[in-house]
């Protein structure tokens, strides 16, 4: 019968985040550690802390090996901000213009009055 007691398989000896492990029987019978890779975090919204959708979860270096289309969504700020948060943008950008313009126009009507 072979031995139930495991070591890791790597030089880190300890019980860390980046030294996950999971017990797996190998063809042979035996027990064994498998490594496991960190969880990935999806990406957030820079502005409301949201996942963005259409964007994997992967962890960093991952990224470089995926194709641009798959890294961002076709839209203004995609890949960086959420849907919501560009519609905000964009409102609040047209409602400064149109206020920059209502104060024009009473500046106007107040020199003709004069």
């Amino acid at each position: 019968m072979p031995s139930n007691r495991l070591t890791y398989r790597r030089r880190n000896p300890y019980n860390t985040r980046s030294n996950k492990v999971r017990v797996i029987k190998t063809p042979g019978g035996a027990l064994r550690y498998l490594h496991l890779k960190k969880r990935a975090a999806p990406p957030k919204c820079g502005d409301c802390g949201s996942k963005l959708a259409g964007i994997p979860a992967l962890r960093p270096r991952e990224y470089a090996t995926i194709s641009r289309p798959q890294k961002t969504v076709q839209r203004a700020y995609g890949g960086s901000r959420c849907a919501s948060c560009v519609k905000d943008r964009i409102v609040r950008a047209f409602l400064i213009e149109e206020q920059k313009i209502v104060k024009k126009v009473l500046k106007e009507t107040q020199q003709k009055k004069r």
